[in-house]
């Protein structure tokens, strides 16, 4: 075999991503029972894209604390960092989605983690309620 066909035994097949892209967009508008019920045949909870954003972080940044929620129950990782070091909470924070903040805490998210951390972020946007919320001064 040459290195050529080697490549191409490695490349990701074009249904896979397409899958893939369809169940990080179902994230991203809070499809909670579409996405749920792909997790439920069997995709990994911690599925990234290739930014390493987890599905997580995607429905937490645009506001979807019932497929956060959702997601956490089955599995995903609260405190998943993507590639720029950033966790859900902290681009809760940042958005400014308190239900999605509060699924986040209640499934075991820590506001230190990632850079910036979520308490960074609260100090970053002076949002005193939610220091507080996280026992941070």
């Amino acid at each position: 075999m040459s290195e050529h066909q080697d490549d191409a035994a490695d490349a990701p097949d074009a249904d896979v991503i397409e899958l893939a892209t369809k169940i990080f967009d179902l994230a991203r508008q809070g499809e909670t029972a579409a996405l749920t019920a792909y997790l439920d045949a069997g995709v990994p909870a911690n599925l990234t894209n290739d930014r390493g954003d987890t599905l997580v972080m995607l429905a937490a940044y645009h506001g979807h604390a019932d497929a956060v929620t959702a997601l956490l129950a089955r599995g995903a990782e609260a405190d998943r960092a993507n590639d720029r070091g950033q966790t859900p909470l902290a681009g809760a924070v940042f958005k400014g989605e308190e239900a999605v903040i509060r699924a986040l805490l209640a499934g075991g998210a820590d506001p230190n983690a990632g850079t910036p951390s979520a308490v960074d972020t609260a100090r970053m946007f002076a949002k005193a309620d939610l220091l507080e919320l996280f026992g941070a001064k």
